[in-house]
Order: C-alpha cells, then sequence, then structure tokens
C-alpha cells in the first residue's frame, strides 16, 4: 500500500489521506476506469477515499476524466466491485496467515491464542452470537477486532461453519486491520462491531 509517510489527495473531498485509508484506480484497457487495491498497477494513480458516499457519488465520476485527462469509462455500480476487491483481499490475507501457521480457527483455538497473548487481531464473523463472543474476549478488550462476512471464514478454512479466528501478531495482521478498515467504509451493508458494544454495556 505505499510509505505510511506518503500521503495522497482524495479527488472528491480533496483531504489528504494515507494511502491505506483511500483506493487507488487507474485507466485500463478501452479507457476503463480499473480499481487498483494493491496500488501496484502500472499507470497515473488516481485516489478516492474509502467510502460508499464517495465513490457513488457523480463528482468521482466527474473526476476520473478530469483527473485522466481523457474520456474514461466508469463501471456501474462502482463500490460493489471495489467492496468485492476488498473481501477478496481480506480473504486472501487470512488464507496466506492459515498456510503460514499464523492463525487458528475456533473458539477453544482462539481462546488459547487470546489468554496467552500470542494474538494480534481476532477475527469474528457477522453472525456470531454477542454473548459467546464476550466470552471468547473476556478480559482481552484492547485486542483489535474485525467483522468479517460469514464467507470469508467459511473460504478460508475450507469448513461447513467458521465463527471465530485469532491471527499472531504481525505484518498479515496489520494488512488485515487496514484492509478491513477500507472494507468497512465501502461495505453496503455495515457490519456490527461487538467490541463497541460490549464496551457499552459494561459501562451500564
Amino acid at each position: 500500500m505505499g510509505r505510511r509517510n506518503s500521503e495522497r489527495r482524495c479527488m472528491v473531498t480533496r483531504e489528504k489521506k494515507p494511502p491505506e485509508h483511500l483506493i487507488r484506480f487507474v485507466v485500463g484497457p478501452n479507457s476503463q476506469i480499473v480499481p487498483d487495491l494493491a496500488a501496484k498497477l502500472p499507470g497515473r494513480g488516481m485516489w478516492l477515499s474509502a467510502s460508499r458516499d464517495v465513490l457513488d457519488s457523480p463528482r468521482a465520476q466527474q473526476s476520473f476524466s478530469r483527473e485522466a485527462k481523457e474520456k474514461v469509462s466508469v463501471p456501474d455500480c462502482l463500490a460493489d466491485l471495489v467492496e468485492k476487491g476488498l473481501v477478496q483481499r481480506m480473504l486472501d490475507c487470512i488464507s496466506l496467515a492459515r498456510r503460514a501457521g499464523q492463525v487458528v480457527c475456533g473458539f477453544q483455538k482462539s481462546r488459547e491464542w487470546i489468554t496467552s497473548g500470542k494474538g494480534g487481531v481476532v477475527i469474528r464473523s457477522e453472525h456470531a452470537s454477542l454473548d459467546e463472543f464476550a466470552r471468547l474476549m473476556s478480559g482481552r478488550r484492547s485486542l483489535s477486532v474485525v467483522t468479517v462476512p460469514e464467507r470469508i471464514l467459511v473460504s478460508a478454512f475450507s469448513r461447513d461453519r467458521a465463527v471465530y479466528a485469532v491471527m499472531a501478531q504481525g505484518a498479515l495482521a496489520h494488512r488485515l486491520i487496514a484492509e478491513y478498515e477500507r472494507f468497512s467504509g465501502v461495505a453496503k451493508s455495515l457490519l456490527p462491531d461487538p467490541a463497541r458494544v460490549i464496551k457499552e454495556q459494561a459501562e451500564l
């Protein structure tokens, strides 16, 4: 995603942000706008905030032609296309961690990694029970948590059902959190933030 110290300007909001908070686009074949989620494709990069409102705005479509200095074709449902790509990137990240032995799945194994301090990020399916999640996290509220579409864990671990996973601390955990933050801004349906809900309940 580029160096953290470098910033890019969103074409619509004009805000400067680190690249990991934005979506890069390039002009592909037939003057078609192509999302470059890894920020590695050749060509002049055009950046938009990782926000569904920004991606869906008429100003975004106008900005592409202005920045590209040519008439370009913008895919229908651009935000949906980006969302699908970010889901795949989260799946790829978890699958890579699995092959490297840096992630475990299941309540018991996840709890063991959490209590031992090995965990860097907790991954929770969108349909997981809040009460069960509270038991999983008991005493460890400082850990980062990402809530992902159910199909991600099911696919990553080749199971009929997968609810919880924990990824070890390290570069892959940081990468997953960054992809999740972009996904959260782009997703059509806002996934629940169980850590926030549990914290609010504890404060009542």
